[in-house]
């Protein structure tokens, strides 16, 4: 159990053991499918981690030039990159950082594959596919929805890939199932199969929330192998990236007031949902928070409350066993995945510190911000 009072707040605090456990999980499953899982960044980048990430996989995925030098300098690996749009500016160090390229148009893979050509080490270049399918019902999270503008659809694609094509990459999932993917395999086979003799490599992207509890590994493992089995001469990649964190670390802060209006009480805390939870008001994502539950059932009831100047920098209602009070611990559930990468320093909001809690109840800061962090980014 996190001692909390070793933590400042507020404070994203992971917990080594936790995240072990699903590296194991994910690890066995990569063994049995013989297929590689990476991690992918855009969920989770806290770099002070990766040597523990380093002992049940290799490689990651990068989205920007900045993840790819965290993948080479910080996890220890050259990445497999995609981005919707490379730039001249940004190429020459992309290809310094990535073993893997994938273009999300032939018009952006004529443009750059020839200078990957020059280029003094091998990069495997891609092309992004749509299949024009997905179960992603919340459309800001949906790759495929009509008039989407990732990926290449088939009725784009020549009979011949254009030379230099040695894979596919297709994105089509949100912390889904296997028999989502399962579905899905399914309209990628009908639409693009024809050409897989002519690849050496097939990424089946991020979304596969292979920790989760109800997630049934076992038709992974069997849904990979079939995959396999069809097309054996292809090198299988899925680079989750909740999966990787999911439920392996909290957000800790603690109550600076508490107000009401017309019956309504507010408990606001040193956090900001805006800020630090972003998630919670763009899904919307309903967060779990320690010793609460959702709703008016219980029998003190409070809106919890961010620190911003937002108007809508609030979440629900929530309902305790007792009366809250100023100076209160509220610990936010599953706050590592996403969370983390997409904070922001809005108003001037003190940032949470990052932390970690080690398997030996070591308390680990690893970073703690201040007044300067924000000035620097606004100078």
């Amino acid at each position: 159990m996190i001692e909390f009072e070793r933590f400042p707040s507020p404070c994203y605090i992971l917990e080594e053991e936790l995240l072990r456990n699903n590296l194991r999980l994910i690890r066995q499953v990569a063994d049995r499918a013989e297929v590689e899982i990476i991690l992918a960044f855009k969920s989770f980048a806290m770099w002070r981690t990766f040597p523990v990430f380093r002992e049940y996989i290799d490689h990651s995925t990068a989205s920007s030039v900045y993840e790819a030098r965290l993948a080479l300098e910080e996890f220890g690996s050259k990445a497999h990159t995609y981005s919707p749009a490379y730039t001249e500016a940004d190429f020459p160090e992309l290809m310094r950082c990535s073993t893997h390229i994938t273009f999300n148009s032939l018009s952006q893979f004529h443009r750059f594959y020839p200078l990957t050509l020059q280029h003094p080490e091998k990069i495997s270049c891609g092309l992004r596919i749509n299949p024009e399918y997905s179960e992603v019902e919340t459309e800001l999270y949906n790759p495929c929805a009509p008039g989407t503008r990732f990926g290449i659809t088939a009725d784009l694609l020549s009979e011949e890939l254009p030379q230099g094509v040695e894979g596919f990459h297709c994105h089509t999932h949100c912390e889904s199932s296997s028999y989502e993917l399962e579905r899905t395999l399914q309209h990628i086979e009908t639409r693009f199969s024809r050409w897989f003799p002519q690849i050496r490599w097939l990424n089946l992207g991020g979304g596969h929330l292979m920790t989760r509890k109800d997630y049934d590994t076992e038709h992974l493992i069997r849904l990979l192998q079939g995959l396999k089995s069809r097309y054996p001469h292809l090198h299988i990649i899925l680079e989750p990236g909740s999966a990787f964190t999911w439920q392996t670390g909290v957000l800790t802060s603690e109550i600076v007031d508490i107000v009401e209006s017309r019956g309504l009480r507010t408990a606001i805390l040193n956090v900001s949902f805006t800020c630090h939870m972003p998630d919670c008001l763009e899904m919307p994502y309903q967060p779990v928070v320690r010793g609460a539950q959702m709703g008016e059932e219980g029998p003190y009831t409070y809106r919890l409350g961010g620190n911003s100047c937002l108007s809508g920098d609030y979440m629900g209602i929530w309902s305790f066993d007792h009366e809250l009070q100023i100076g209160e611990r509220i610990v936010f559930e599953d706050m590592i995945h996403y969370t983390m990468v997409k904070t922001n320093m809005f108003n001037g909001i003190h940032h949470p510190a990052i932390a970690m809690w080690d398997r030996e109840g070591e308390a680990h800061i690893f970073r703690e911000f201040h007044y300067e962090d924000y000035r620097d980014r606004m100078s």
